[in-house]
C-alpha cells in the first residue's frame, strides 16, 4: 500500500514555500528514486543499502527538495554531511545518523566527496504483517528534525557499521523465505541500538538540554505572566517547539530524559504552579483565573486542578487562610 501523492501536500507545506512546493519531486518507490539519481536498480523494490563506498552521492543529485514514501535510515560517518530543514542549513562535522518517515520532506543535501556511510531505504509495504510495522511508529526519533541528528561514539559507529553491513551483505544473497525475515530482525537491531544510542546522548548532553529546559521554563513563565494565555489561550506543544527551534516529538523526549514528564505534562505543572500564585496572592474569581490562564471554561481549569492537587482550587485557597 502506498500514500497518494497529493497526501504529502499537507505535510510538507509548514515547511516549504509556494515556490519550492512547485518544484518538489515526490518518489512512491525506490526503484523510481534510484533511476532518478543514476543510480544503480535496487537489489529488492521495497529495501535498498546504498553504501557510500559503492556508489556516488553527489551534492547535484540531491540539491533539489524531494520527499519519499519510505523510510530513510542514513548513517554518514565522516564529517562532511550538510542538509537543509525547511530554511535552515546544518552541519554535521563528525557524522551522525538521521532518520525520516513515509513524507517528510528534505531539501538540500549534501555529501562530501569522500563520505563514508550508508542509506538504508525501506518501503512501508516491506514490514507488512511484522510487528515492527507498528513497532516503527513508536521509534520517536523518525519525527526529530535533522539537526536533532544522533552523534556516534567510536564504538559506537562500529555497531551501526556492522549492522548495515549485515544488512547489505543480506540483500547481495539470493532472496530466499527466510530472507525477510533476517533482514526485518537486522532493522529491528539498528533501530533498538540508535534508540539506546539517543538516550545516551540525553544523558551526555544535559548541560545542553538543561539549558533548553530554562528556556521552556522561562517562556513558560513569560506567557503565563503577560496576558498571552488570557489573549490566544493555553500554550501548545507545537507553539513552544517552534519557538526552541526544536521538533516536538525531541522536545517530549528530552524532557521525559530530566524530568519524567512529556511536554503536555510539564505544561500542566507550570500551569499549576501559576496557578497556585494566584490563588494565594490574590482575590481573584476562579473563572477570572481560568481565563487569565488560557481557559475556556472554568470548569475545565477547576477539573485539571483537582487532579493535579486533590483539591478544588477554593479548597486550596482555603487552606492559605
Amino acid at each position: 500500500m502506498t500514500l497518494p501523492v497529493d497526501i504529502f501536500d499537507d505535510i510538507y507545506r509548514q515547511y516549504l514555500g509556494m515556490e519550492q512546493r512547485n518544484k518538489l519531486r515526490v518518489f512512491q518507490s525506490i526503484t523510481e528514486m534510484q533511476r532518478a539519481f543514476g543510480l544503480p536498480q535496487p537489489l529488492h523494490p521495497l529495501i535498498s543499502m546504498l553504501d557510500y563506498s559503492k556508489v556516488e552521492i553527489t551534492k547535484e543529485m540531491l540539491s533539489a527538495p524531494f520527499v519519499m514514501n519510505l523510510y530513510n535510515i542514513t548513517y554518514n560517518e565522516s564529517a562532511g554531511c550538510r542538509m537543509k530543514y525547511g530554511q535552515t542549513t546544518y552541519d554535521f562535522q563528525e557524522g551522525g545518523m538521521f532518520f525520516t518517515s513515509p513524507g517528510q520532506p528534505l531539501t538540500g543535501v549534501e555529501t562530501a566527496d569522500a563520505s563514508l556511510g550508508f542509506t538504508l531505504l525501506i518501503h512501508p509495504d516491506f514490514l507488512r504483517n511484522y510487528a515492527l510495522d507498528t513497532k516503527i511508529k513508536t521509534y520517536g526519533f523518525f519525527e526529530y528534525s535533522v539537526n536533532e541528528s544522533l552523534h556516534l561514539s567510536g564504538k559506537e559507529k562500529t555497531t551501526i557499521s556492522a549492522i548495515g553491513k549485515n544488512i547489505g551483505d543480506e540483500l547481495e544473497i539470493a532472496i530466499d523465505d527466510i530472507s525477510q525475515d533476517v533482514l526485518i530482525s537486522q532493522i529491528e537491531l539498528l533501530l533498538n541500538y540508535s534508540q539506546r544510542f539517543y538516550k545516551r546522548q540525553f544523558i551526555t548532553r544535559k548541560p545542553v538540554n538543561n539549558a533548553l529546559l530554562e528556556n521552556l521554563d522561562k517562556m513558560l513563565d513569560t506567557y503565563f505572566n503577560d496576558k498571552t494565555a488570557l489573549m490566544h489561550g493555553l500554550p501548545t506543544v507545537q507553539f513552544l517547539a517552534e519557538r526552541l527551534n526544536i521538533s516536538p516529538k525531541y522536545l517530549g523526549d528530552v524532557l521525559r530524559a530530566l524530568t519524567g514528564h512529556n511536554t503536555q505534562q510539564h505544561i500542566h505543572i507550570k500551569l499549576i504552579e501559576k496557578a497556585k500564585e494566584i490563588l494565594t496572592i490574590s482575590d481573584l474569581t476562579v473563572g477570572e483565573i481560568a481565563f487569565q490562564l488560557g481557559f475556556e471554561h472554568p470548569q475545565s481549569f477547576s477539573k485539571l486542578f483537582k487532579l493535579k492537587t486533590n483539591l478544588s482550587p477554593l479548597e486550596f485557597r482555603a487552606s492559605f487562610n
